[in-house]
């Protein structure tokens, strides 16, 4: 049987349990109203009996006579007359007087006139008043018994006894339970319509699962929000956050998300917008991470229920990406050197293969003085390290042919070796990059200079460009969202885009130091930006020392 069934059933139960208790309470209070009543209009008739003057005179004067009265004059006396005409006006069972001794002086039946009564009356006779349900000549009846008092004063006299029979009391019982039965019965069929309206807004609201179902599914998604990586964000049709595991509260950098509208949440606008528009495969940069974004609507039989977000962490991934595209260079730049080192190698056998001894030995002098490569980089010779050398020089032959030249610093001072390559590569390689690009934008001829300084340990890096600097003036260039633009839209945004700057700073962070705007720039000069590197240079005594992030 379904849950909803079963609830219906048994407030159906609980109602009908109800409903049948009230009615009985309330036939019980029906029916000691109805014998209170008559026992008051008992009271009150058999009271105006005894204080008429004509009934309190000839009760005293039966008492006083000590023989029995003569039955015949009481069937044609005074006293018989009054108790019939009490009797039909008030529809009464019986309206009986009794002198002092018991004796019947009006009776509805005559043949009992002058006879002791059948029920106690010592009680009365002693000055109080009787109410009660008796059984006597006439049958049960609720009767009420009052002593009659002497005109002067004085002891009792006699009693007057009024009765109402049993069935004229319950007269009005029947309508009263019939009242009653219909009140149940509108009770309960209100009951169960209101039953069956919180049935249906009970299956509407879980959308047809039971009960059993919903545990199965709160633990299963439990399980699934918490054992899975990625982050979920869940949001009804209003974008009320409903659900959000830990993973995506970490990623979003948001704290107690639950009940409130997501575009109430500290985020980036971009990202807002995204789940806005219900956008798929955007990328956004919040705080120091880099996410991916993918939003979907949520139906269950043609109806909306809100939609959900899947929030992945690409950091990790968009720094391999760039540790990659370093390789790459530095491969590349490899592949020059071998080339080049390769054509003057053919030059010096020429040389020698045309006995040109003298020629070939100051070719090769030449060589020995200015390396195997000549890079076109001013002032790399302030460079002694070869890895450092060769990305410099490979940065400074793509931007040649953007028409930016690539220079070295006169400040550079660097005399010990690069102990973390990757870090370095990908911190100088994306800064040297984002430069690159904004001289590109800048007025001609574009130039990108680099400092490099050793202190211990650290690497500090300055990169500086002719561009336009930070466009538009206050942005955040850490904060940018990557969008998949081409390089004409590029240039004319902000310094930096994509993910290099956010993971530049993230890499530098992880050892310990930073990345940072110097100058914002403007229109005179372009920005400049620095890097601090702690362990990515070796110890002046060559021990090595790494700390990889």
């Amino acid at each position: 049987m379904r849950f909803a069934t079963r609830l219906l059933l048994m407030q159906l139960a609980t109602v009908t349990a109800v409903v049948a208790v009230c009615a009985l309470v309330f036939g019980w209070l029906g029916v000691r109203q109805l014998r209170a009543e008559s026992e008051s209009a008992a009271l009150n008739i058999a009271r105006t009996v005894a204080e008429d003057p004509d009934v309190k005179a000839l009760v005293a004067e039966f008492s006083a006579d000590p023989g029995t009265p003569d039955a015949a004059q009481l069937r044609t006396g005074a006293l018989q007359q009054i108790a019939a005409d009490v009797a039909d006006r008030t529809d009464a069972l019986f309206v009986v007087i009794t002198d002092d001794h018991g004796i019947r002086l009006a009776h509805p039946t005559e043949e009992l006139l002058g006879q002791v009564v059948s029920t106690p009356f010592a009680e009365v006779l002693e000055g109080n008043e009787v109410v009660d349900w008796e059984v006597g000549t006439l049958g049960e009846s609720a009767r009420a018994k009052v002593p009659v008092y002497p005109e002067d004063g004085g002891d009792p006299v006699g009693e007057v006894s009024v009765g109402f029979e049993r069935a004229s009391v319950f007269d009005d019982l029947p309508a009263l339970v019939a009242t009653i039965a219909i009140a149940a019965i509108g009770g309960l069929a209100l009951a169960a319509v209101a039953t069956l309206v919180l049935r249906r807004r009970f299956e509407r609201l879980t959308l047809g699962l039971q009960p059993e179902e919903l545990v199965t599914l709160v633990q299963n998604q439990a399980a699934v929000l918490e054992g899975v990586g990625d982050g979920v964000v869940a949001l009804d049709p209003d974008c009320v956050v409903r659900v959000c595991n830990e993973a995506a509260e970490r990623m979003l950098g948001i704290d107690a998300p639950l009940g409130r509208r997501f575009d109430e949440l500290e985020l980036p606008d971009t990202v807002r917008a995204a789940v806005r528009d219900g956008a798929s495969g955007v990328e956004a940069v919040v705080g120091d991470r880099v996410l991916y974004l993918d939003t979907r609507p949520v139906q269950r039989d043609a109806r909306a229920l809100g939609q959900i977000v899947v929030v992945r962490d690409r950091t990790d991934v968009e720094a391999l990406a760039g540790r990659l595209e370093t390789v790459r260079a530095m491969t590349e730049a490899l592949r020059v050197q071998r080339h080049e080192f390769a054509n003057r190698l053919h030059v010096a056998s020429g040389l020698i293969d045309a006995e040109r001894v003298d020629e070939a030995r100051a070719f090769l002098g030449d060589l020995t003085e200015r390396g195997a490569v000549d890079f076109g980089v001013a002032g790399l010779e302030r460079v002694p390290d070869a890895f450092l050398t060769s990305l410099l020089g490979a940065t400074a032959a793509t931007a040649r042919e953007r028409g930016v030249t690539v220079r070295i610093s006169e400040d550079t001072l660097l005399l010990s070796e690069v102990a973390a390559a990757e870090d370095v590569a990908a911190v100088l390689g994306n800064l040297v990059g984002n430069a690159v690009t904004a001289a590109v934008g800048g007025p001609r001829p574009g130039w990108v200079e680099v400092a490099l300084l050793g202190d211990g340990d650290e690497l500090v890096i300055m990169v500086a460009d002719s561009g336009g600097g930070i466009r538009p003036p206050g942005a955040d260039p850490f904060a940018r969202v990557a969008a998949r633009e081409t390089e004409a839209s590029r240039n004319d945004t902000v310094h930096g885009h994509g993910f290099g700057l956010p993971l530049s700073r993230d890499l530098a962070r992880r050892r310990g130091g930073d990345v940072w705007l110097i100058g914002p720039g403007g229109a005179a000069a372009g920005a400049v930006f620095g890097a601090r590197l702690p362990g990515a240079l070796r110890p002046a005594d060559g021990n090595p020392e790494e700390r990889n992030a």
